[in-house]
């Protein structure tokens, strides 16, 4: 089974953002000591961050996955996938563009995979080569490992969701050997399990979702509000303190812990329900020998300026 898996992880990434955001203020409060005005009103990032805010009370921030098995050791290793992600506090919205990891792009001055930047030059070249595909004012990045979804997924004591069918794989030659063996039906999905499903593709008979990836998105999204709906759940509530660590463990960003907090006075609003998720638009084409994504330029520029418009670059 290849490895490109990233996605369920970046999507459960983002469901813990969106929980650690709603009780920012509960769990930074637990190991914190940043003073916080809350009549304030204007999400402020302090002098720590020198990064002009275009939208009140809103951040756009690149989430890469990279193909490691600890973010703080990925230097030279390929970004899986990234997602360009929009959150505005007041009103709750989020827009989620995918950017597919094949993506046929100018990187370094040549036509490339766009996942190569991070290859040759971490995160600095990713920034630039996305902000330059799509011309965004984009200053803000998070990348993470997969790790993440475990811990969280064990710290609120499993997921119960619905398997839409028997998933069984095996990959011994895989680093970690990789063991699925999920059945179908209702199940309580500890962190392991979690990792296994969202990772599933196909079992070793070559059976998988009847559409595809397009099956595979669909249950990563009814996961991703699971997650977020039982993590709320009050039961959990008060396990939630111990996650900052889970966070920033496996989180490697340049958005100040600070900024965070202040964002959570304002993220009550958040919810899976107000989330646009769209892919970059195109089709796959093989290219030398090499399979890419050709992204459509007409549709693709209509799209960001529709998801993205307060962020665009002069002409």
């Amino acid at each position: 089974m290849k490895k490109k898996f990233f996605i369920s992880f970046i999507i459960s990434f983002l469901c813990f953002s969106l929980i650690f955001l709603e009780f920012g203020d509960f769990l930074l409060g637990q190991k914190s000591t940043v003073a916080v005005d809350e009549t304030e009103e204007e999400l402020n990032f302090d002098d720590e961050n020198i990064i002009e805010q275009k939208v009140k009370n809103e951040i756009l921030f690149l989430l890469m996955g990279v193909d490691a098995k600890d973010v703080k050791k990925s230097k030279g290793t390929r970004t899986d996938t990234m997602m360009l992600i929009r959150v505005n506090f007041d009103t709750g919205e989020i827009n989620l563009l995918s950017i597919p990891r094949d993506t046929r792009v100018a990187v370094r001055g040549k036509q490339d995979k766009i996942n190569h930047a991070h290859a040759y030059g971490g995160v600095e070249l990713t920034m630039k080569t996305v902000r330059d595909f799509l011309n965004l004012d984009i200053d803000y990045y998070v990348k993470v490992d997969y790790k993440i979804v475990m811990e969280v997924v064990d710290a609120i004591g499993g997921v119960t969701i619905e398997v839409p069918r028997n998933m069984k794989y095996d990959d011994p030659y895989a680093d970690p050997p990789l063991h699925i063996n999920i059945p179908k039906g209702v199940q309580t999905l500890d962190g392991k399990m979690a990792h296994d499903f969202l990772r599933w593709r196909k079992n070793n008979d070559g059976t998988g979702y009847p559409d595809g990836d397009v099956g595979r998105i669909k249950a990563q999204q009814m996961f991703m509000k699971e997650l977020v709906k039982q993590t709320l759940q009050l039961k959990n509530i008060t396990k939630l303190p111990k996650l900052i660590n889970t966070y920033f463990d496996y989180v490697e960003t340049n958005i100040p812990k600070s900024a965070i907090l202040k964002a959570a006075m304002s993220a009550k609003k958040i919810s899976p329900e107000k989330m646009v998720t769209n892919t970059i638009p195109g089709e796959p084409k093989r290219i030398k020998g090499g399979d890419y994504w050709i992204y459509n330029p007409e549709e693709t520029e209509a799209l960001v300026h529709e998801m993205f418009g307060d962020y665009l670059l002069g002409p």
